[in-house]
């Protein structure tokens, strides 16, 4: 079939199976190697985003071998899977052709079922594991004690909050009012965002006895900047992130038999299939980008992983921390000069000047390169198998 981008609002409902591949192959490219790295890793929400940016870093940058959970659609012979699906398949033969161990779980990470079947791989597969990387972003979580269906609720708290918005696909800068969320919406946002599943992970993989010693654990977060605060950090997605931190010393007293040890790491803002669908944020990340590349100092994600995993989990001084003792690599977007400039042009943009204020060009190749859209080397007017089978694995 001919794949071509179908959005809708904040989602693309096709995923291009060679340009998810290419896109998996130009970040291994970009990986750069680096000493004392991890070498037995499992990612929590492997497939996309900064997910799947830590699995290739801790693969490709450290020579890991690697496992990966995530919830992806299967394509069949009349439509496209998602391109979790595909990335997933394009990073295994990467790693089976660098004689790296690489396995892919799909499926529901916060079941019991789950966590069963990842324990019972490492135990025959690997022996043990000396990292776990926390990056799952859902909307919707099945408890497995209760069996209750949770939904999180991306809104403000307090009052009502008026902010203005961007419009990706139309290119038009608007204003929207956010109604504030209930205490029993809060709560469900907490229980499907926050910690406890990352605490379930670790108990499951600690009683099962496949933690390696001195095993490290990181889990994702964004704080960012007061301008997005009243539906980011000051709102149920603050909230369910705050959780974190109580569940990072949790798993820290947890740990302690195994000399490990756990971290938040605050992280910058990124272009995501999460990230656009939070009001606000893109027209944030778009005049954001643009004075970060403006001032030379941008990140991709995979560079920022890098960093990550480089300077700050693996390197040889001590991490970056803030006085909740989170890992902090969201300093660059943070920096005084690039926040002031954003604050100045956030009251005068605008749908007329856009292009000259804010990079929607650039938001809009990132969003597309999520879904395999507009990668250099791909032809997207060829015919295309869409179970990817010269990727299935052996």
């Amino acid at each position: 079939m001919i794949v071509k981008p179908r959005v809708r609002g904040f989602i693309c409902t096709t995923a291009h199976p060679r340009g998810c591949a290419a896109h998996v192959q130009e970040q291994i490219g970009q990986t750069l190697p680096f000493e004392n790295g991890p070498k037995k890793a499992l990612v929590i929400g492997a497939s996309g985003g900064y997910g799947l940016a830590s699995r290739v870093v801790a693969a490709f940058g450290a020579g890991a071998d690697t496992l990966g959970v995530s919830f992806e659609k299967a394509p069949t012979d009349r439509k496209t899977g998602s391109a979790g699906w595909y990335n997933n398949r394009a990073f295994e033969a990467a790693a089976r052709a660098r004689n790296l161990y690489a396995k892919s779980f799909d499926g529901d990470a916060f079941s019991d079922a789950m966590k069963t079947e990842v324990v019972d791989e490492i135990q025959s597969s690997l022996g043990q594991i000396d990292l776990l990387v926390y990056s799952l972003a859902a909307p919707v979580r099945r408890h497995p004690r209760t069996g209750e269906l949770i939904r999180s609720h991306i809104k403000p708290l307090g009052e009502a909050f008026h902010v203005k918005t961007l419009h990706v696909d139309k290119a038009e800068v608007s204003e929207v009012d956010l109604e504030p969320a209930t205490e029993e919406e809060t709560a469900a946002t907490v229980a499907v965002m926050g910690g406890e599943d990352w605490e379930l992970w670790i108990a499951a993989l600690r009683e099962a006895g496949v933690l390696a010693r001195g095993f490290r654990t990181v889990a994702y977060n964004y704080i960012g900047s007061d301008l997005t605060w009243p539906i980011y950090w000051e709102a149920t997605l603050g909230k369910a992130k705050e959780d974190l931190d109580r569940a990072c010393a949790s798993i820290n007293h947890e740990l302690n038999q195994v000399d490990g040890a756990a971290h938040v790491a605050v992280l910058k803002a990124v272009v995501s299939q999460a990230s656009a669908a939070i009001p606000v944020v893109p027209l944030y990340i778009s005049v954001l980008f643009r004075v970060m590349k403006d001032a030379g100092t941008h990140e991709t994600t995979l560079d920022h992983i890098q960093r990550l995993f480089r300077d700050q989990l693996y390197g040889a001084g001590p991490c970056n921390v803030d006085d909740v003792g989170r890992i902090r690599v969201d300093d660059r977007e943070l920096v005084a000069a690039v926040q002031d400039e954003v604050k100045r042009r956030w009251p005068i943009i605008a749908t007329e000047n856009l292009d000259r204020l804010a990079d929607l060009a650039g938001y809009r190749s990132d969003f597309l390169k999520i879904f395999g859209f507009g990668l250099e080397g791909v032809d997207y007017d060829a015919d295309v198998d869409p179970m990817l089978a010269e990727f299935s694995t052996p």
